[in-house]
């Protein structure tokens, strides 16, 4: 005899698994669970088709993507990226977070469509201050008109996973990426259930369950990452070329607060591949090798220098004393190339504050070791950092003049110095050298470059350091290798990585980015945004102040420096 029972007093217990990362805008204010799940602040993430202002042809494009990422995201990204078919526009993000899943997801799907990854806001046309992607601004197909910025604009919580799907990923000084711990957040349901059995042989058999109602019975979280989740995270960031590092970063940072990662690092860690220099914009997209002068995108090429040709130089050649004939003779016509001088410099009134350095520009020729090693002399045990610009030269010379940097325990970094009255084709004409000590000007990182022979004196600062300037690298020859790579050992550089990347292209010399020179150890820091390269002196009239913050510790000004 069979017969059913239907009825409803079964009552079984489950617990639904949401991974989300929680949302708080402000650095370091805490945030409740309650103010997590009040979204209104927070709307969901929205994508607009954003084309610059900043150009009247062939204008740049890009997504703006602005907003929490929530389950949604991915399909609202899906359809936007299904609008613009086979176009590589970059994804610019501003966002507080959201979704852990629907992060890695777009970031699939970005890697997937080839797209390039910036960190920026987007203020659209005639937009205001407080809502700057104001719904009139855009027009029936999602699309509108705009630009974009950095200062201030953030990437936090699991926005920089979705980044991460970027084939390039941009940023700059004046932008924040942050990240925090991973909140698992469990919510205990009661679930009732209409379950219908027979009874076979005196016993009864189930045959059919359906849910009838559900009742919330609590919740907890917790920012333990499971084994799962783990194993997740670190599958992703290595899928997207991404150092396992970063999740040490998320987990020293409290769910309630923001763990900065400085630019350095994110270049390091691969978070990040070019940092925007100050005259880029988010949503430009990566020059290609063979870019033109004028084409807007950024990291464009430095353009290829001249072979230098190492003549021998004559045995009648005096080394030059710093500050006496340090520049070569100015002509109506200046040549392409000339030997590397050094200058001694300062700006400013050196009694109060000022910034000193060693000025290294041109050619490096077998008698510039000779020429640096006068102006050492002249420092009186001063360690004041060597700022180069130099398209290269002679390899042993640079390995020569490397080894007196390393060994006075001097810092080098890249810069371009500019004389007073002085014209922009020859910045540092003699007229304005000091007759004697140092002579004043100023120094600037913006295109500035280091190509050739003259990385290899760059390696040897301790530390070495770089702004938005250029890096370039050379290959040696067969029977340069070994000294090269010697080299390269004795100053505590990456000889295996730089072969395995000079090696892989047939070119004799290529330009790398910051991120690439940060890896290998050619650099070791970066210059900040607000900064220039040189030492910072407080003087014993000093005001006290941040750089300067205690008057009773100002240094004492060699006589020389207090020209002013």
């Amino acid at each position: 005899m069979r017969f059913a029972i239907s009825f409803f007093v079964k009552h079984l217990s489950a617990q639904l698994l949401l991974v989300l990362f929680l949302l708080n805008l402000p650095i370091g204010v805490a945030a409740s669970q309650a103010a997590v799940q009040k979204q209104a602040e927070h709307p969901p993430m929205s994508f607009i088709l954003v084309r610059s202002l900043a150009c009247l042809e062939d204008c740049p494009e890009w997504i703006s993507a602005e907003g929490r990422i929530t389950s949604d995201t991915p399909a609202r990204l899906r359809k936007i990226l299904k609008k613009i078919g086979d176009r590589k526009l970059p994804v610019v993000f501003r966002s507080e977070g959201g979704d852990v899943e629907a992060a890695y997801v777009m970031g699939r799907m970005i890697r997937k469509a080839g797209l390039e990854t910036a960190v920026g806001g987007t203020r659209l046309k005639d937009c205001p201050v407080d809502d700057t992607r104001c719904d009139a601004a855009i027009a029936k197909d999602g699309s509108s008109v705009g630009n974009t910025y950095s200062a201030g604009a953030y990437c936090f919580s699991a926005c920089p996973l979705a980044l991460a799907g970027g084939t390039s990923r941009a940023s700059s000084q004046w932008a924040l990426i942050g990240v925090h711990q991973i909140t698992t957040i469990y919510n205990r349901m009661r679930i009732s259930y209409r379950i219908e059995y027979k009874i076979v042989n005196g016993k009864k058999k189930e045959i059919s369950r359906k849910e009838v109602g559900r009742k919330a019975e609590g919740q907890r979280s917790s920012t333990t990452l499971g084994k799962k989740a783990t194993a997740a995270l670190t599958a992703y960031l290595k899928e997207m070329g991404v150092s396992d590092d970063l999740i040490d970063r998320m987990m020293s940072a409290t769910p309630d607060n923001i763990n900065i990662v400085p630019t350095a690092e994110a270049l390091r860690m691969g978070l990040t591949t070019d940092m925007l220099a100050y005259n880029e914009w988010p949503g430009m997209p990566l020059c290609g090798p063979d870019a033109a002068a004028e084409a807007v995108c950024h990291g464009h090429p430095v353009a290829k220098a001249p072979a230098v040709a190492v003549a021998p130089v004559s045995k009648a050649q005096v080394v030059q004393a710093p500050g006496q004939d340090a520049a070569a003779d100015t002509s109506a016509t200046l040549p392409k190339t000339r030997p590397m001088d050094f200058l001694l410099m300062y700006n400013g009134n050196c009694q109060q504050e000022c910034t000193q350095w060693i000025s290294a520009e041109g050619d490096i020729t077998p008698d510039t070791p000779a020429r640096l090693e006068a102006i050492l002399k002249t420092l009186g045990g001063r360690k004041l950092p060597v700022v180069l610009q130099s398209n290269g030269g002679d390899m042993d010379a640079a390995f020569a003049m490397g080894r007196m940097i390393r060994a006075a325990g001097l810092e080098t970094s890249i810069g371009r110095t500019q004389l007073p009255n002085c014209p922009k084709l020859d910045p540092r004409c003699k007229a304005s050298i000091a007759k004697s000590g140092p002579t004043e000007g100023e120094v600037f990182v913006g295109r500035a470059y280091c190509l050739s022979a003259c990385t290899l004196v760059l390696i040897s600062g301790t530390p070495r350091i770089v702004g938005y300037s250029d890096i370039g690298l050379v290959r040696p020859t067969t029977a340069e290798y070994t000294r090269f790579f010697a080299y390269f050992d004795e100053m505590g550089v990456s000889a295996e990585t730089y072969e395995t990347m000079m090696f892989a292209t047939s070119i004799e010399r290529r330009n790398i980015l910051r991120s690439q020179a940060l890896e290998l150890g050619i650099i070791n820091g970066i210059i900040p945004y607000d900064e220039e390269p040189g030492y910072h002196l407080c003087g014993p009239d000093a005001k006290e102040s941040l750089r300067c913050p205690r008057k009773a510790e100002a240094e004492t000004v060699p006589a020389a420096a207090s020209l002013n």
